[in-house]
């Protein structure tokens, strides 16, 4: 049997997003929270996601996390078409979420905090490896860029915008591909907003896939490659994040224009 020739790797070759969903369908009853929804998302590319309430963005977000499962619609990572039953699968495939909530216990330090249910033991005992863990955590807050005065610190005396930078340098542990921010600056003091935003784009640095859930557009603005834009569960609109404006968006959100001028205009440009 003749085998089909590979394709030519070169600049040319086309780029295998790192997540794709295709016409994603999810109903709650009577209920359409998803209408053939899609989203792609490169390696080393933020993608942002906004909507009004409801408008299907934590749904979409918990569907790629595993904690749902769509009713219809293909999910594809990095080109293989996979189903995601559950939170442990998704890890498994290099997907990390961040929700709202954080999912912190703020009576353990930072690192029992970072390998929690994922801890590591010595060769051939029963006993923690303390140090390693310890060494591990150290790493992925420099590559994060976050500040914690020490990685035995109890998370309960940390600030909030360093519990959310403990909540983001967990998503590290392991080897993620895709790390999924749902309203990560919600309620941050603007200073602590910042350092947020910067830990999204050391993410990008380190060449992950992120996929920025929020309802704040300046945020949004200030650090998507792309913003796509939900509407009752569908997509409304892509645009590119360095030039669309607010009204842009507002304007997809809200429904007062279909398209707005960036739609199907926008192309990323591979460095």
């Amino acid at each position: 049997m003749t085998q089909s020739p590979l394709p030519e790797v070169g600049e040319d070759a086309p780029e295998v997003p790192i997540l794709d969903l295709r016409g994603i369908v999810k109903h709650f009853g009577p209920v359409e929270a998803l209408v053939e929804a899609s989203l792609i998302v490169n390696a080393g590319e933020v993608v942002a996601i906004v909507g009004d309430n409801a408008a299907g963005k934590s749904t979409l977000a918990k569907i790629v996390a595993g904690v749902l499962q769509p009713d219809a619609g293909e999910i594809r990572i990095a080109g293989e078409a996979v189903t995601i039953p559950n939170p442990a699968t998704a890890q498994k495939l290099g997907v990390a979420t961040v929700f709202q909530d954080l999912a912190l216990a703020e009576n353990l330090d930072v690192t029992a905090n970072l390998f929690l249910g994922r801890e590591r033991v010595l060769p051939g005992q029963f006993l923690l490896a303390d140090g390693e863990m310890e060494q591990t955590a150290r790493r992925v807050l420099r590559d994060l860029g976050a500040f914690i005065p020490s990685v035995r610190t109890p998370v309960g005396q940390l600030s909030a915008g360093q519990r959310q930078a403990v909540a983001i340098a967990r998503t590290l542990i392991g080897e993620p591909r895709v790390v999924v921010l749902d309203e990560p600056t919600a309620s941050l003091s603007v200073a602590q907003t910042a350092e947020v935003l910067l830990h999204i784009e050391r993410l990008r640095a380190l060449g992950l896939g992120v996929i920025f859930i929020s309802h704040n557009l300046n945020d949004v603005r200030a650090v998507a490659d792309r913003v796509e834009v939900l509407r009752h569960g569908r997509n409304n609109g892509s645009y590119p994040g360095g030039t669309v404006t607010n009204e842009e968006l507002i304007a997809a959100i809200t429904g007062a224009v279909r398209k707005g001028p960036h739609l199907s205009a926008y192309r990323r440009d591979r460095k």
